[in-house]
């Protein structure tokens, strides 16, 4: 530890404070959303066997080779989106300065773990309800729809959506509570780490996580159910039981 220490205080006295922000943002996107995504997406074709016997959807419900393409070229543009949104939001602040808290020091455990937390809550929230508002007729047609797109998920389809529904449903929900808070970035990176590998995780469709890829696997197959991430404002409004939604 201490010499990670080390080597973060001399990052932190080389490279500008919005340098820092935008690079290690980038990089934890890759590392905990990209390279696992790829990895789920080739298991098909390096464990066949296994693949079969813990997909939660059978084959003939799985995208096709040309709809995973299209879903990587989306993908992709909305993290070119979000990224340039990124920019945009460090150039305007003043001084050069970063979005979040920034030492030479770590932030302590207890500090990290608090607003972990608040950040998970406040995330769950901002999330379920403009993914519900998004179910609206109208705005379902208009831009979720796109995300609905593939009934059984793949990994990268996480960030298959509307340009403002990558905004406003899926950028935000994660980026602001720790700004709000004032988080160290590093707590903000764990934070960003977690929620990007468990959505690519839960969009998956292998039955991981003690059944929270097959509830959000549900969500793509009935639309009408388990709009949140932890459950907990699922179960608060009822709409963590299908049998209470009519279809």
């Amino acid at each position: 530890m201490p010499k990670l220490e080390t080597l973060w205080a001399t990052i932190v006295t080389t490279y500008s404070p919005s340098t820092i922000e935008f690079t290690g943002t980038l990089l934890v996107q890759i590392l905990a959303f990209w390279i696992p995504s790829l990895v789920y997406l080739a298991l098909p074709s390096l464990l066949p066997a296994w693949s079969t016997r813990h997909k939660i959807q059978p084959a003939p419900k799985q995208p096709t080779k040309k709809e995973i393409q299209y879903c990587v070229q989306v993908v992709l543009r909305n993290q070119l989106l979000t990224s340039a949104l990124h920019i945009v939001q460090l150039k305007l602040l003043q001084g050069n300065t970063s979005s979040y808290t920034l030492t030479s020091t770590f932030p302590a455990l207890p500090i990290i773990a608090r607003d972990f937390v608040l950040s998970l809550l406040a995330r769950e929230a901002l999330f379920y309800y403009a993914h519900r508002f998004l179910h609206r007729p109208y705005f379902y047609v208009r831009i979720h729809k796109q995300h609905h797109k593939f009934t059984a998920p793949i990994s990268l389809a996480a960030q298959f959506a509307h340009p403002i529904e990558q905004i406003f449903a899926n950028a935000l929900p994660i980026s602001l509570p720790p700004q709000l808070l004032g988080s160290h970035v590093l707590t903000f990176w764990v934070f960003l780490a977690y929620e990007l590998f468990v959505t690519a995780t839960v969009h998956s469709g292998f039955d991981f996580f003690g059944g929270k890829a097959k509830m959000h696997d549900l969500h793509h197959e009935k639309f009408n159910l388990n709009y949140g991430s932890i459950g907990l404002l699922d179960w608060v409004h009822g709409t963590d039981r299908l049998e209470k939604k009519k279809e």
